[in-house]
């Protein structure tokens, strides 16, 4: 059957970006169509299976930072993206990698917990297609009225639909106006059993953010910037699906974390695989404090990053030995 001239523009247009290695711009120039255009092409191209990505996770796992890493910070695996200058964002890189390093994480019959943020919805906007049936994704926290595409539900149902698996949204938001409606909402018998039942997950995937005024909890509304801001001289120093946290990654004690909706840090904890990945070089303290609070055993981050963190790690680590 002979390929229509709308897919014969993807398949040119994967051919000229994976093959030929050309700029999404590059591709557009060639092509003569947007750059706009480009971008949809190659989404299309993914999801219809006419490109697979995937990396040589092996290939990163054997790099002697990560391996360095592992061992200063104690966690169960690093994945390092190297640092690749001809590319414009080296955060879709790690993006990628983080998206294979999922997959391999990812058995049958497991129960997955998945947070939010941009970069967790670009994870499952890049991660190739596998069909888990008998895999169950689960939301974390409550939900956002915010038209974002990174919602907590948005990204729990597009990880499912990726892994053909089973998804259950939280149908709670993330924040309420007082503590006594969170404690009230936190005993409801179908909300206090999904909470109760975090602790049960084999896998984790998250992030962490910052908490600064382009934190994800202020820009989605659930906090000012200056409550963010008090919140920050109060001890703040990153944002755990949606919870604020301290420099030890415990909950910070404020009014804020007791109206939320969401995972209790220590059943996150109980979950044995927590898979966090960092794109943003601005989260390196936020991503401390979340390694501190036992947060992560798995890591996937930017070869700038790695550094960063083996230089901030390295006096304990040898005080350690």
């Amino acid at each position: 059957m002979a390929i229509r001239p709308a897919e014969q523009l993807i398949h040119k247009a994967a051919w000229l970006y994976y093959a030929h290695g050309l700029r999404q711009d590059q591709v557009a120039s060639q092509l003569k169509i947007s750059r706009a255009s480009v971008a949809m092409y190659l989404r299309k191209a993914r999801e219809t299976g006419i490109v697979n990505i995937s990396t040589s996770t092996q290939l990163f796992t054997d790099d002697v930072l990560a391996r360095k890493l592992e061992d200063a910070l104690k966690l169960d695996a690093v994945w390092i993206a190297p640092e690749n200058g001809h590319v414009a964002d080296p955060s879709t890189d790690i993006a990628v990698l983080a998206a294979s390093v999922f997959l391999e994480l990812v058995k049958k019959g497991d129960r997955i917990g998945v947070a939010w943020g941009r970069t967790v919805y670009t994870i499952a906007d890049i991660m190739s297609y596998a069909d888990l049936q008998d895999v169950t994704v689960v939301q974390l926290c409550g939900n956002l009225g915010a038209p974002y595409s990174y919602r907590p539900d948005q990204c729990t149902m597009e990880i499912a639909r990726r892994l053909n698996a089973k998804g259950l949204n939280f149908y709670a938001p993330l924040v309420l106006t007082t503590e006594e409606l969170a404690r009230g909402l936190r005993a409801e018998p179908v909300i206090r059993e999904q909470l109760s039942g975090i602790g049960d997950c084999d896998l984790a995937l998250y992030s962490v953010g910052t908490v600064d005024a382009d934190s994800h909890v202020v820009k989605c509304g659930a906090l000012t910037a200056e409550e963010m801001a008090a919140l920050r001289k109060a001890g703040a120093a990153g944002v755990i699906a949606g919870q604020i946290i301290d420099a030890e990654g415990k909950a910070l004690d404020c009014s804020y974390n007791r109206r939320v909706i969401s995972a209790a840090l220590s059943s996150l904890r109980k979950i044995e695989k927590r898979l966090m990945v960092v794109q943003e070089d601005s989260k390196f303290e936020p991503l401390i404090a979340a390694i501190t609070g036992g947060l992560c055993t798995h890591l996937v981050v930017g070869a700038h990053m790695a550094r960063r963190l083996l230089d901030h790690a390295g006096p304990a680590a040898e005080k350690a030995s």
